[in-house]
């Protein structure tokens, strides 16, 4: 059987990590498959290319392995061209990249490594709120620059405690992020589908709110929900501009959430304080996306769920899955996000 996994490519040059921990993730660490299948004679090819894994790969693969950080995106058309592929798998989480539906149309399984990320993703998101909050990147930028401008920095400095946090997505991502919000003091509000029991309201620390109240009420969103239909452009320019004027925004969800050049209009024109996350569109974002250019961001590129431990715990998840279906067993349950009608 044939085998296709493009992941991102290995480092440029060599870190030194005394963790122990492997780079799984990317071409060179192959999530670990490389023996487990080479020594059984299966056909494993591990690329970053993904318009070669397309040209050359596709249509004989059984198959097909990707990554939210370094996305293959695969159309009807192009699933409809693999004439032998039986499983498209995501090492990590947030599978949109794929057209599920056609797939399962077509007799194909997709699946992904369902909570592998939710630890690192929840942490990256902190993180980068605090980041905005404290105006922590324009203060380093002054270290890296030689100045010693305080006022330029304090101008836009704030604490956390006491300000209004709205998550918008209260699955497993957005639960721990309120969960290591509650050490800041800070009001939490959400907003998901379905309203979560008195009980875990309790336990997080939150309050259900209806998506616009949430927006008018807090100081700082994070968005924290996957892409649906529903949720594409769910943050368009009627909803960044219902913000609170100077409020923050992070996403960790997906770009498309946020529409593109809306989120630009409303930074430069000052109505919001900054912008923070590690999604966008397309990925990897091209080197003309506005979004590099466009004032008060903080954003990194798709690195939040693929932290060294992540990256051991997506990597085993794909191992197991592709054992199962070597051996012809079901996928775990919670892995699947669409099987053959």
């Amino acid at each position: 059987m044939k085998f296709v996994a493009v992941l991102y490519p290995g480092p440029a040059e060599q870190h030194v990590d005394h963790s122990g921990l492997e780079l799984l993730g990317s071409t060179e660490g192959a999530l670990g498959l490389a023996k487990l299948l080479e020594s059984e004679g299966h056909e494993l090819v591990v690329l970053s290319d993904r318009d070669r894994a397309l040209r050359d790969h596709l249509a004989d693969a059984h198959v097909f392995i990707t990554t939210p950080f370094w996305p293959t995106y695969l159309t009807a058309d192009d699933l409809r061209r693999a004439e032998r592929l039986e499983l498209v798998l995501t090492a990590g989480v947030g599978s949109d990249h794929v057209d599920a539906e056609a797939a399962a149309e077509l007799g194909i399984t997709v699946a992904e490594v369902t909570g592998s990320n939710v630890v690192s993703v929840a942490e990256h998101a902190v993180m980068q709120l605090l980041a905005l909050v404290r105006n922590y990147l324009p203060a380093y930028q002054q270290v890296v620059d030689g100045r010693w401008d305080i006022a330029d920095i304090a101008a836009r400095s704030h604490d956390i405690e006491d300000k209004t946090i709205g998550i918008v997505g209260m699955g497993q991502i957005g639960q721990r992020i309120a969960l290591r919000l509650r050490g800041f003091d800070v009001k939490v509000l959400y907003n998901t589908r379905h309203r979560r029991g008195s009980t875990d309201e309790a336990v997080f620390g939150a309050r259900f709110k209806h998506l616009d109240d949430l927006v008018a009420q807090s100081d700082a969103i994070v968005l924290s929900c996957p892409l649906t239909a529903e949720t594409k452009g769910l943050f368009d320019e009627r909803r960044l501009r219902a913000m609170r004027p100077g409020s923050w925004l992070v996403n960790i969800a997906r770009g498309q959430i946020v529409d593109t050049d809306a989120l630009v209009e409303v930074l430069e024109s000052g109505h919001l304080g900054g912008y923070a996350g590690d999604v966008w569109y397309p990925q990897p974002a091209p080197p003309d996306h506005p979004w590099r250019t466009m004032p008060g961001h903080a954003l990194t590129p798709h690195v939040s769920g693929t932290t060294l431990e992540a990256q051991q715990r997506y990597a085993a998840g794909i191992q197991d899955s592709v054992r199962r279906y070597l051996d012809g067993d079901p996928l775990q349950e919670d892995y699947v996000v669409a099987r053959p009608t």
